[in-house]
C-alpha cells in the first residue's frame, strides 16, 4: 500500500525537520522547531480539565487530568507519556492526543510531564513515569478515579516508558496496570533492522539520524545495552505483563522494533492486539483531526481500553 494521500501536506510541512542534520542540531533549536502543537480545528470538549502538580519523591512534575464527558463519577485512569525522543514534547504538544483517547476509551486519561533529557538522562524518564502511577494511585479519591482500574499508554518514546512502566510494576509490586497501550513504541536501539534502512531517510519525517540523536541524549555515558529500561525488547523476561495493544506504522522507522516487541509479548503468554497500520507514518495516531484514516486506529485502540478497564 502507498502512504495515505492526507499525510501528503503534513510531510512537506516537516520538510525542514526530515532534512535536518541531527548530528549538528541543539536541543532548544529542536524544541523550538516541534514543540508548537499541531491544533486541531476544534479542540475535543471534556468533562473536565485539570493542571496538576504530582509531588514525587525528590521532586514535583506537571500532569494534566482529561475527564471525558459521560464517564461517570470514578472512571478508569490511563496514565499517558508522551513521545518525542525522551528529548522533546511535553502536555501541550499531545493535548489532542489526550483529549482523543480519553473520548474514544471513556476513561480518564493522566499526561505525565516526565523530566526530559538530556537535563535528566536515563532512567528519570522511566521513574517519574512509574512514581506518577504510583502516586495517582495513592491520589486516586482527590482525583476523582478509580485506580484500581490503571492502564498506561504512550507513542513512540511514550511507547517504550509504558512498556517500561508496565515491566517495573510487575518487578517492583505494583500498582496493578490492566493493559499498556505501545503507540509505535520504541524498544530498541538498533538502526540496522529492515524498517530503518527503508524508511529512516527523513522522507516520512522521523529520520535514523533523529533517532541516533534522541538515543544519544537520553543515554549519556550509559550504554544502551546496559539499559534495560530503555532496550525493552531485550528484556529477558517478559512474562506475566498486562495484556497489549501495539499499533505500529507502514512507514516509520521504529515498525519491525515494535513489531518484533508485540511477538515478544505474544511468546511469553501475554494477551497481545498487534496491528501495523497501513499507510501511516510515525506520529500518525495524533493526526486524527487532519488524517481521517488515523481515526480509526484511536477508536481501535480506546476500545481496547474500554473493555481492559471495563
Amino acid at each position: 500500500m502507498t502512504i495515505n494521500s492526507a499525510l501528503e501536506p503534513i510531510l512537506q510541512a516537516f520538510a525542514e525537520f526530515a532534512n535536518t542534520d541531527w548530528s549538528q542540531m541543539p536541543v532548544e533549536a529542536a524544541r523550538a522547531m516541534l514543540d508548537s502543537p499541531i491544533t486541531p480545528r476544534e479542540p475535543i470538549e471534556m468533562a473536565r480539565v485539570e493542571n496538576l502538580t504530582m509531588d514525587l519523591p525528590g521532586r514535583a512534575i506537571p500532569a494534566r487530568l482529561y475527564v471525558p464527558n459521560g464517564a461517570g463519577e470514578r472512571p478508569a485512569l490511563v496514565a499517558y507519556f508522551h513521545g518525542g525522543g525522551w528529548v522533546l514534547g511535553g502536555l501541550e504538544t499531545h493535548d489532542a492526543t489526550c483529549r482523543s483517547l480519553a473520548q474514544a476509551s471513556g476513561a480518564a486519561v493522566l499526561s505525565v510531564d516526565y523530566r526530559l533529557a538530556p537535563e535528566a538522562r536515563y532512567p528519570a524518564a522511566a521513574e517519574d513515569c512509574y512514581d506518577a502511577c504510583i502516586w495517582a494511585e495513592a491520589n486516586a479519591d482527590k482525583l476523582g478515579v478509580d485506580a484500581t482500574r490503571l492502564a498506561v499508554a504512550g507513542d513512540s518514546a511514550g511507547g517504550n516508558l509504558a512498556a517500561a512502566v508496565s515491566i517495573m510494576a510487575r518487578d517492583r509490586g505494583g500498582p496493578g496496570i490492566r493493559h499498556q497501550l505501545l503507540i509505535y513504541p520504541v524498544t530498541d536501539s538498533d538502526f540496522e533492522r529492515v524498517s530503518y534502512a527503508d524508511n529512516g531517510g527523513g522522507e516520512y519525517f522521523l529520520s535514523t539520524g533523529a533517532m541516533k540523536w534522541f538515543w544519544t541524549h537520553y543515554m549519556g555515558e550509559t550504554n544502551p545495552v546496559d539499559a534495560p529500561l530503555a532496550r525493552v525488547l531485550h528484556v529477558e523476561d517478559l512474562s506475566n505483563l498486562p495484556p497489549a495493544t501495539v499499533i505500529t506504522a507502514q512507514y516509520d522507522p521504529l515498525r519491525d522494533e515494535g513489531d518484533d516487541y508485540a511477538k515478544r509479548l505474544a511468546a511469553a503468554g501475554i494477551a497481545t492486539d498487534h496491528q501495523t497500520a497501513p499507510g501511516m507514518i510515525h506520529g500518525f495516531f495524533g493526526m486524527s483531526d487532519t488524517v481521517p484514516d488515523a481515526a480509526q486506529w484511536v477508536e481501535h485502540a480506546g476500545a481496547n481500553l474500554r473493555k481492559a478497564l471495563a
